[in-house]
Order: structure tokens, then C-alpha cells, then sequence
């Protein structure tokens, strides 16, 4: 079972969620700050963190900031408002999903397996290496290059391109993109799709103003080229 590093600082949120996990069978390791939840990162060695954003101190977003600067740690954030604007900045730092609070432990279970599964079918007589322009995709392998320079991507971001790229030209609705890649289907997660499409082509286009790989329909969605 996947190692848990859950980071929050209300106590009663915290052995809640911890002891649901446990009882689930995941190893779980729980800090009450930012500052505490970092330093356990090393030693924990965790497959995934559970991160509050509203933490006293070190918040979650600086949490989450200072985390993407040296790893690709699958993230996701525990938050009190499901509308609050900070969500999205969370989401831009490089959160890979949120959880509305409070919330049920199979809720936060099926959100740390959708966020965990990795493996994408690539699809009968597909090649595992492709080529796009710049871009190569290895669909076994699990990496992206550009013009040979490996890329770090984050869990969500993987999953995006290689099911945008999976069809290329395909338009993509927000809500098909919620479905396939976060699996889940709440319309008023569209903004996970858009933040993670922003986090994505700072990775992969040259010119973020002018997408060249992951292009914008308005009032349709999202599609991969034509290059």
C-alpha cells in the first residue's frame, strides 16, 4: 500500500484521517506544520502527500511550491473551502488534486488511488516511443523528453499529455479530461483541467502564448497540435 505523508495541523482532522488510512493498510506518517512535514520527507521516503492548505506558519501552497522545486511527489490538498481562491493557487503550484473537507476516508482512499495510477493503455498497435515534433513519449516507460532533455512532470500532468496525445486533434472536453484523467466528474473541478493545462505547457511549448503541442478550443476544450 502507498506511503502517506499527511500534513495538517487540526488535530482532530489529523487522527481521523490518519487512522482511516491505517485501518485501509497504508503506512502513514502525520505532521502538524509545513515545517515539520518537510523534514519527515526525507526520512518517510512517502508515495504520496495529503497537504492541508491552511497550515499556521509555512502554508500549503508554500509547502507545495518548495516541494516541486526538487520532486514530482504526487500531491494532494486537503482544503476547508472548495471555492476558495487559494484552491487555485494551490493547484498552480503543482497540486495534483484537492479534497473538500471534511470527507470520508473512501473518498480520500479513491482520490489517492486515481492520483497513483499510473499506468495508461496505450491502445492496440500503438508504439510505445512517439514522436511529436520536439516531443518524445515513451507510453511504457512512463517519461517525456524535449529535444532530448528529459522533462519532470508531475503525476497529473503525465496523465493530461498522454491522453491528449493518445488523439491527436481530438477535442477534449473539460469534463471527458476530469473523467479520464482525475476520475472524477465534478463541474466545478474544471479548474484542476486548467490549471494543470497552464503547469503543462510552461513545461512542453515554447512560447506559452502561442501552444504549439496543447491547444484551447473556447467553448469546446482542449486538443493535442496538428504540429
Amino acid at each position: 500500500m502507498p506511503r502517506v505523508l499527511l500534513i495538517e495541523d487540526d488535530p482532530s482532522v489529523r487522527e481521523g484521517v490518519e487512522l482511516g488510512l491505517r485501518r485501509r493498510g497504508h503506512d502513514v506518517r502525520a505532521a502538524a506544520t509545513g515545517e515539520a512535514g518537510l523534514a519527515a520527507m526525507a526520512e518517510f521516503r512517502p508515495d504520496l502527500l495529503l497537504l492541508d492548505l491552511m497550515l499556521p506558519g509555512m502554508n500549503g501552497v508554500q509547502v507545495c511550491r518548495q516541494v516541486r522545486e526538487s520532486s514530482q511527489l504526487p500531491i494532494i490538498m486537503l482544503t476547508a473551502r472548495g471555492d476558495d481562491f487559494d484552491v487555485v493557487i494551490g493547484l498552480e503550484a503543482g497540486a495534483d488534486d484537492y479534497i473538500v473537507k471534511p470527507a470520508r476516508t473512501e473518498v480520500i482512499e479513491a482520490r489517492i488511488r486515481a492520483v497513483l495510477r499510473r499506468l495508461v493503455d496505450s491502445g492496440p498497435g500503438r508504439s510505445a516511443l512517439e514522436t511529436h515534433g520536439e516531443l518524445t513519449i515513451d507510453r511504457v516507460g512512463l517519461t517525456v523528453t524535449k529535444a532530448g532533455r528529459p522533462l519532470a512532470l508531475a503525476p497529473s500532468e503525465l496523465k493530461l499529455l498522454l491522453h491528449l496525445s493518445s488523439a491527436p486533434e481530438q477535442v477534449f472536453s473539460r469534463q471527458q479530461l476530469l473523467e479520464h484523467v482525475w476520475e472524477h466528474s465534478y463541474h466545478a473541478d474544471a479548474r484542476l483541467v486548467d490549471a494543470c493545462v497552464a503547469r503543462l505547457r510552461g513545461k512542453i511549448e515554447d512560447e506559452v502564448g502561442r501552444p504549439r503541442y496543447v491547444q484551447t478550443l473556447r467553448g469546446f476544450g482542449y486538443r493535442f497540435g496538428p504540429l
